[in-house]
C-alpha cells in the first residue's frame, strides 16, 4: 500500500442491516472530500456452508467444496459497508453508481479455509460525470493473497441519469442463452448477499430513487454470467466487468459469449432491444 493506513480490526461480521440506514441517511450530510486512509480487517473468516448453498442456488453455481469466484465479495461486503459508514468517508451512498468490478482469483479457495479479509478505498480521480474511486477487497490465507476485488464507484457531480455505463454493444445480437429474470431476484439476492439497497427490493422503493422498477444487483448479473462458464474456468484468472444499463425487473436478457486471445468475453443485453447491461472478460493468469 502506498499510503500509511490506519487499520481497524473487527472481531465479527458487521451488522449490515443496522449499517444501511446509517450509510444512506447519515450520508446525506456528506459533501465530498478526500478518501480516508483507513483499512478494515477481519480474521478467521470461514464461509458458512448453508449460506453458500443458498447463494449458489440464487446465482446459478453448482455445489462445490470451493468458493465461486464472486463469493468472497459477499463475505467482504459488510466491511465495505462499515468503511463507508465512517464519518471520514466523504460521499453518501445515495447517488453512487457501481460502474465496474474486477475480481482476481490467484488460486481456488476451499470452503473450510479461514481467511483474513482486508478492505480499503483508494484512487479518487475525475470522471466526465463526477468523481470515481475504487473499493479494494482482499482475501489472504496464511499470509498468501488468494483473491482480490476492485469495485469502481462513480459519484456524480450533478446531472445525468441511469447507470452511468451506457456504450455500444460489443457482440453481434445473437444470444447463446436467454435469461428470464424474475421480479423477485433482487430480494432473493439481498437475502444471500446482505445488499439491501432499496433500488433492488421493490418497485415502490425503486421508484422513490428514480427507477421505473426494481433493478437487479450488478453483482448478481456478474455472478450469473460467471456461473455459465463453470467447467471451463482455469484455477487462476481475472474476471473483469463493466456495468452499463440497469436490468429492470422482471427482465428478459440475452447472454452472449465468444473466445478471445486471452480467454473469454461475454455480454448481457436486453433481449427486446440490443442495449447492453454488462460486458466482461475472463483472462487466465
Amino acid at each position: 500500500m502506498a499510503r500509511d493506513m490506519t487499520v481497524k480490526e473487527l472481531d465479527g461480521a458487521p451488522n449490515v442491516a443496522a449499517l444501511y440506514p446509517k450509510v444512506v441517511l447519515g450520508g446525506l450530510r456528506k459533501s465530498g472530500g478526500e478518501l480516508p486512509d483507513l483499512e478494515y480487517v477481519r480474521t478467521g473468516v470461514v464461509a458458512d456452508a448453508g449460506r453458500l448453498a443458498e447463494y449458489n442456488k440464487v446465482c446459478g453455481f453448482r455445489l462445490s467444496d470451493e468458493l465461486p469466484v464472486t463469493y468472497p465479495h459477499i463475505l467482504a461486503f459488510g466491511l465495505q459497508m462499515a468503511l463507508m459508514a465512517e464519518p471520514s468517508f466523504p460521499f453518501p451512498l445515495l447517488g453512487m453508481v457501481h460502474v465496474a468490478n474486477r475480481i482476481t482469483q490467484y488460486r481456488p479457495i476451499r470452503i473450510d479455509e479461514p481467511m483474513t479479509l482486508r478492505v480499503r478505498v483508494q484512487d479518487l480521480r475525475p470522471h466526465e460525470k463526477g468523481k470515481q474511486f475504487d473499493v479494494i477487497s482482499e482475501a489472504h490465507v496464511e499470509g498468501e493473497l488468494v483473491w482480490s476485488d476492485v469495485s469502481t464507484y462513480l459519484r456524480r457531480g450533478g446531472g445525468g441519469s441511469g447507470s452511468g455505463g451506457g456504450g455500444k454493444q460489443l457482440a453481434a445480437p445473437t444470444p447463446d442463452a436467454i435469461w428470464r429474470i424474475p421480479g423477485d431476484i433482487g430480494r432473493r439476492y439481498a437475502e444471500v448477499s446482505g445488499d439491501r439497497n432499496p433500488i433492488h427490493l421493490h418497485p415502490l422503493t425503486a421508484k422513490a430513487f428514480g427507477f421505473p422498477s426494481a433493478i437487479a444487483h450488478g453483482m448478481w448479473t456478474k455472478a450469473h454470467a460467471v456461473a455459465a462458464f463453470e467447467g471451463r474456468l482455469p484455477e487462476a484468472y481475472t474476471v473483469d466487468v463493466k456495468f452499463k444499463l440497469p436490468v429492470l425487473l422482471p427482465a428478459k436478457a440475452a447472454f452472449t459469449t465468444w473466445r478471445t486471445d486471452e480467454g473469454h468475453a461475454f455480454e448481457v443485453w436486453n433481449a427486446r432491444k440490443p442495449k447492453p447491461h454488462l460486458s466482461g472478460t475472463i483472462t487466465a493468469l
